[in-house]
């Protein structure tokens, strides 16, 4: 498998601006700027808010066939990925999920986002050079 999404920039770091495509066209000439990479503007994206959202659908996707295969269906998966940029590297992806699955104990859940953690493909391609944490709830 391999997808592909684009990204065109326009002029200086700071006053420059561009845009963002993914392959499917969901994201379809998104803006992204200066402001909303390090600033407070909201009008578009930016590359860390994208990995977060990566890492984040990646987990869910993955902790749900990790639970199949132990024979659990969720009824709910919520995950926050909370990405740190710092020094001009990401250093740390965190996730925080929150389940419902019937008949679940805490600790086959806590083993089976364990396994989802670091072995969905986004970890593992960010588990090289960043830390990544977690606190999974089940409700």
């Amino acid at each position: 498998m391999s997808k592909y999404a684009n990204a065109e920039w326009h002029g200086t770091g700071k006053d420059g601006n561009g845009k963002i495509s993914t392959e499917t066209k969901f994201l379809n000439d998104v803006p992204f700027t200066y402001a909303t990479r390090f600033g407070e503007a909201k009008d578009g994206t930016n590359p860390e808010e994208l990995i977060a959202a990566a890492h984040a659908g990646c987990f869910s996707m993955k902790l749900s066939f990790v639970l199949n295969a132990a024979g659990f269906t969720a009824d709910t998966i919520e995950t926050k990925c909370d990405i740190t940029l710092g020094d001009g590297a990401i250093t740390k992806s965190h996730l925080t999920v929150k389940a419902k699955i019937p008949g679940i104990s805490k600790e086959k859940f806590d083993e089976c986002a364990k396994d989802a953690k670091e072995n969905c493909p986004i970890s593992k391609s960010l588990n090289s050079n960043i830390e990544i944490s977690m606190e999974a709830t089940l409700s």
